[in-house]
């Protein structure tokens, strides 16, 4: 069931596309109002971003923990002054609840000063627009928006109206670091513009996005439990995932490997759709293990990079990241 955003439905072609999938008859027609929002908040997004990331803060440096039993990532971020999200992007932790005994954990250094805080923004409302969909485009709330243009009705708003986008402060939709990795400021405000583009899109759940890793991985000859813990160490199933790496959607495919699925299938794939973006990823596993490569080097090249794998061997966070696959697949098969 497509969820209806209340006022005005906002409807775009990747909306159409997966609602016509489900039910040909009652799918609406597509419509440009999200991506447009989501266009003018990339640009204030990657305005602010660029703000942020000159005065970036310098951090102390980051730290190994090996956990024991008691041990939450919850308390370990508080412990170490750091955020649940940070170690969890730092190990590529697709659920921080679950950590095992043992485990060796990246902790990443603090901040020990803060950026800048981002200018507000300002947007101009046209046919169509929804405060609900303002906001989510660019990563901020209803209420926000309406304290910030003293909107007492937020279902009252005009074509014309120029709005104030209150400022997200130093963080941007996306950050700029992961695994320990710092991403250059072109890459992580490609990646900020896709984060914004997905806000503001209607994707499916979850557990739809799950079944279609199957049913993809199903057609396409990939073991659906191979298909499915990637997309769940990647995403945990999540089509409006983005790294700092602009890597995209439920299997978290860049833009480069995107390009090389679409070879693969012979089409060209759209990494904001849900159903492409699953096609791709699932494309590049079954290329991965060709010529009877090893699963754990398939696995590792989803990763690391193929290449990369080849000529350096696994690094320290692509051999976690291999271990927690391999377990993933246990629990779907």
């Amino acid at each position: 069931m497509v969820t209806i955003i209340p006022l005005v439905t906002i409807v775009t072609s990747v909306t159409w596309r997966w609602t016509m999938a489900r039910n040909p008859e009652t799918a609406p027609s597509p419509a440009s109002g999200a991506r447009r929002i989501a266009r003018t908040a990339a640009a204030a997004v990657a305005a602010a971003l660029a703000l942020a990331l000159l005065p970036a803060a310098a951090a102390s440096a980051d730290e190994e923990h090996v956990v024991v039993a008691g041990d939450t990532v919850w308390d370990l971020a508080r412990r170490h002054g750091t955020s649940v999200d940070a170690i969890a992007r730092a190990n590529a932790l697709a659920n921080p609840d679950r950590i095992r005994i043992g485990q060796r954990l990246i902790i990443p250094g603090a901040p020990t000063s803060s950026p800048a805080a981002a200018a507000d923004a300002t947007y101009t409302v046209v046919a169509g627009d929804t405060l609900w969909a303002i906001s989510r485009a660019y990563g901020t709330t209803v209420d926000a928006i309406a304290k910030a243009n003293g909107i007492a009705d937020p279902s009252l708003i005009r074509i014309g109206q120029v709005l104030t986008i209150p400022g997200r402060g130093a963080q941007p939709l996306v950050g700029d670091t992961f695994a320990g990795r710092t991403y250059p400021a072109h890459v992580v405000a490609a990646a900020n513009a896709n984060k914004a583009a997905l806000n503001a899109m209607d994707v499916p759940s979850t557990k739809e996005m799950q079944q279609l890793v199957v049913r993809i991985a199903t057609e396409m000859g990939v073991d659906p439990a191979l298909a499915q813990a990637v997309a769940y160490q990647e995403s945990g199933f999540d089509q409006r995932a983005v790294s700092p790496a602009n890597a995209i959607g439920t299997m978290q495919v860049i833009p480069t490997s995107g390009e090389w699925a679409s070879d693969i299938v012979g089409r060209r794939l759209d990494l904001l759709d849900p159903v492409d973006n699953v096609t791709a990823g699932v494309a590049i596993l079954k290329r991965l293990q060709r010529n009877g490569t090893p699963l754990e080097i398939a696995i590792a090249g989803y990763y690391q990079g193929e290449a990369s794998v080849k000529k350096k061997g696994m690094n320290p966070d692509t051999e976690r990241y291999v271990a927690n696959v391999l377990a993933l697949m246990k629990r779907f098969q």
